[in-house]
């Protein structure tokens, strides 16, 4: 039974470590007043371009630096149409999503259905610990960055002078830009920051936690990852809370078929995108708690030479 226990423990942090990633990058962006509805076209581009060049190279150090390369890329596409040509933030995110679906399986036909070989993981010495071996270090090494980028991001936004003058320009970009702060360059190193996260999540999926390429690899993951940020009110320990939530959630539709619970599989792979609509319905119910935590300028444009 406990063995049992520790194995989800271990497959919900596998499936939530993405989230946490995607949702973490996404919190910087959004701290900085820039609204991305471009993860899950973000995800999908890393997710093969991170396959390919893991596949052909038999390196996923390499899949996983070039994914994060195609996440900062399309990251920097959106940031020259919303922050240089200040076209609509949920237009453009919307477009770059579609974009990314299409171009993934464009770029992917090739790779359909190959895979790359597993490995195994883990902390030394530790890994052998009964049930917390099993539970928490016999993980991929990014589901360690993963934990320790959570840390470092919070640490970041409350306790240096780089983190406040991000969180100002969310809340007033005039004002920041008065006091002689660069408004539009903070919000292109936020996104570029989002697009890497994005980037390292999507090759996590292809690289590790499938490992092989399937076309809509992601599944949603994406705009989950959008919620997170808002189920967490913009807060990087809620959302690590909230990714180990839904990654147990996903993992329970696995668990309930091992068990052989009589529950139609297109139910129990409802799960996931039912739990987010939940807690969304739920944390909707009171806008002036969102309104309260959320970044003032979130989702608008800013022109300096118009402040």
């Amino acid at each position: 039974m406990l063995e049992t226990f520790a194995a989800l423990i271990a497959a919900s942090l596998n499936s939530g470590t993405p989230l946490l990633i995607a949702a973490l990058g996404l919190l910087i962006n959004e701290r900085a007043g820039v609204l991305n509805l471009g993860a899950e076209g973000m995800m999908l581009v890393a997710a093969i371009v991170g396959f390919a060049v893991a596949h052909q190279t038999q390196s996923p150090l390499l899949g996983f630096a070039a994914g994060a390369v195609a996440g900062m890329l399309m990251a920097s596409l959106f940031a020259w149409l919303a922050l240089v040509l200040a076209t609509n933030q949920v237009a453009t995110g919307l477009a770059l999503s579609i974009f990314g679906g299409g171009l993934s399986a464009f770029i992917g036909q090739s790779f359909v259905g190959q895979a790359l070989a597993g490995g195994a993981h883990g902390v030394p010495y530790l890994a052998q610990i009964p049930f917390f071996g099993t539970a928490l270090f016999r993980q991929h090494p990014v589901v360690y960055c993963g934990l320790a980028l959570c840390a470092a991001i919070t640490w970041f936004l409350y306790r240096s002078r780089a983190g406040l003058v991000l969180r100002a320009v969310g809340e007033s970009p005039a004002a920041a830009h008065a006091l002689g702060y660069p408004v539009r360059q903070i919000r292109y190193g936020a996104l570029l920051f989002s697009g890497a996260c994005c980037g390292i999540a999507g090759a996590y999926l292809s690289l590790v936690y499938t490992p092989m390429w399937v076309e809509g690899l992601v599944a949603g993951r994406g705009w989950i990852a959008l919620a997170l940020t808002t189920f967490a009110t913009w807060r990087p320990a809620r959302v690590l809370l909230g990714a180990l939530l839904f990654g147990s959630v996903t993992i329970l539709q696995f668990h309930f078929q091992a068990i052989g619970i009589a529950i139609p599989s297109q139910i129990l792979a409802m799960l996931p995108y039912l739990a987010t609509i939940a807690v969304l319905v739920l944390i909707s119910r009171n806008p002036d708690w969102i309104r309260l935590n959320m970044p003032a300028s979130l989702g608008k444009p800013f022109r300096p030479d118009a402040s």
